[in-house]
């Protein structure tokens, strides 16, 4: 266990430019398509603990443009049903960050895919100028390898999130 953390924090390291988060190396964006689902999440927003234990994993669908921008399909299996929201992340000169406006938070954030296999696992920076930060790990399948949520929860507090902001969502039925 301790090598497997010395080994998830000294990735860290290589990944970080002081506070600055380089994206995936040599990120390709075909290969990163397709369906995700998210397994874990934090983020250092107030109005998030209040909802963190009834969260449940949802599913998403990025689909490439022809610009190199990615629009975003998110579903969410609620009481009420499957609850979808779209966003389209906009591509920057770097591949692997994209920028988007969230109507929600009223602000623009920055979106730097950190670290993937393309097809196990994606670990995901959010960003804004307000503060806000929120890491997100994605998996092909909703149930990932121990060592990889480690690797979240590691990079989630490398990033100054509290350790109570760490959630591992429950299992959810599909929606379409």
């Amino acid at each position: 266990m301790k090598v497997v953390l010395l080994t998830v924090l000294g990735a860290l390291c290589v990944l970080t430019e002081g506070a600055h988060i380089l994206p995936q190396k040599d990120f390709d964006l075909q290969r990163f398509a397709g369906k995700w689902h998210r397994v874990g999440f934090a983020y250092n927003s107030d109005w998030f603990r209040q909802y963190r234990d009834s969260l449940k994993i949802s599913v998403g669908v990025l689909v490439p443009t022809e610009t190199g921008s990615v629009n975003v399909t998110m579903w969410q299996l609620k009481s009420s049903g499957c609850h979808s929201v779209t966003f389209l992340y906009e591509k920057t000169d770097t591949p692997g960050h994209f920028k988007y406006f969230s109507t929600r938070s009223n602000a623009l954030k920055d979106i730097t895919i950190v670290d993937t296999n393309y097809d196990e696992y994606a670990l995901v920076l959010k960003s804004n100028p307000t503060g806000n930060t929120q890491v997100a790990m994605y998996g092909r399948k909703q149930k990932l390898r121990a060592e990889l949520m480690e690797k979240f929860k590691a990079f989630s507090l490398a990033q100054g999130l509290p350790e109570d902001s760490i959630v591992i969502p429950l299992a959810a039925e599909d929606c379409p």
